[in-house]
């Protein structure tokens, strides 16, 4: 087997959240809204992607925050990253574990943990 890519990257939510989806990943991270397929629509959950990313959120009826199983999107500015998510409310936890990498973790909604890295820094 030799593996291409990654098509996407699948997290969890609440039944019935998706304005707080659509607000927190299209409004604020500026990803874009796409079509649920008319096969999975039903299920509720909503699909964003964006350059080189595609995430999808799942309705989950037990549903548990992903808190340290994470995506990592990279972004062109990370200081400009930092600022729109701080105008927006959004909590930003800074990590420097890593010196050579700069990111930082924020929160979606639903306390799902997600990584904002500096594109160009690699681990």
């Amino acid at each position: 087997m030799q593996i291409v890519g990654l098509d996407h990257v699948q997290l969890v939510m609440p039944a019935g959240e998706e304005a707080a989806a659509r607000h927190f990943y299209a409004t604020i991270l500026g990803l874009t809204e796409v079509p649920k397929p008319e096969q999975v629509a039903g299920r509720g959950g909503c699909w964003f992607a964006g350059p080189g990313v595609a995430l999808h959120l799942g309705v989950e009826a037990d549903f548990t925050p992903a808190r340290k199983a994470h995506p990592a999107l990279r972004v062109a500015d990370l200081g400009q990253a930092r600022q729109t998510l701080e105008r927006a409310g959004v909590a930003i936890t800074d990590n420097s574990t890593l010196p050579h990498v700069r990111r930082f973790f924020v929160a979606d909604p639903f306390g799902n943990r997600i990584e904002i890295l500096q594109d160009g820094d690699v681990y």
